[in-house]
């Protein structure tokens, strides 16, 4: 009971999490692809990482009680994101040298590769590049809340694990006391008949001997 607790108090703080990460990038997966322009791998790389991990958390959390029994599966999959994140987080590591209340003021390669939201939309006058310290602050949180995935995730891959571990010795117990009542029972049954055929064979005896 404990640890599925913890396990879906762990998902829900992941999906909770996930979802700005996804809003937030979606935005500028969005202005990329109407400025016919591809979307920076800093960029793309956390968003997908983050819709599947989104889609993955609700899948588990939802279908807890049919998939607590694959423990080991869970944890591996949690696992597999964590890298993911940590892979992506690393793409995007660039934003922690920049200052949001400066960014644009000075040259840097992340604010000539932003595209639309960069130097190209500040030239062209674009309305997505009007506030660029908006831009800065959510590449900034996208990073923190990326960070604090990883370690999220990496909770519930021990706590997966611990769920699997615990429903495995219920199991067991289960699996012993059905043993155990059938045995019990099957002695039950089979008590009458062997009183009934001593008690015949007693009688039989009796009878000879007269």
């Amino acid at each position: 009971m404990l640890p599925g607790l913890f396990f879906g108090f762990w998902r829900i703080v992941e999906i909770i999490t996930l979802i700005p990460i996804v809003g937030m990038l979606s935005w500028f997966v969005d202005g990329f692809t109407k400025a016919n322009q591809l979307t920076p791998t800093y960029i793309l790389v956390l968003f997908i990482v983050s819709v599947l991990a989104a889609c993955w958390a609700v899948a588990t959390l939802f279908m807890y009680h049919r998939a607590r029994g694959a423990g080991a599966f869970v944890a591996f999959v949690d696992l597999l994101f964590v890298g993911a994140l940590i892979a992506a987080v690393y793409e995007l590591r660039g934003i922690t040298r920049e200052s949001c209340t400066s960014f644009g003021t000075k040259n840097s390669s992340l604010y000539f590769s932003l595209g639309p939201f960069g130097a190209v939309g500040v030239s062209a006058n674009n309305h997505l590049a009007i506030h660029l310290n908006k831009t800065c602050s959510m590449l900034k949180a996208c990073f923190a809340l990326g960070i604090m995935n990883i370690i999220f995730f990496s909770f519930t891959t021990f706590l997966a694990l611990w769920v699997g571990h615990h429903n495995r010795d219920k199991y067991q117990e289960r699996r012993v006391s059905r043993q155990t009542s059938y045995r019990s029972s099957s002695r039950g049954h089979t008590s009458p008949r062997r009183s009934h055929h001593s008690t015949r064979h007693s009688s039989r005896t009796r009878h000879a001997y007269v």
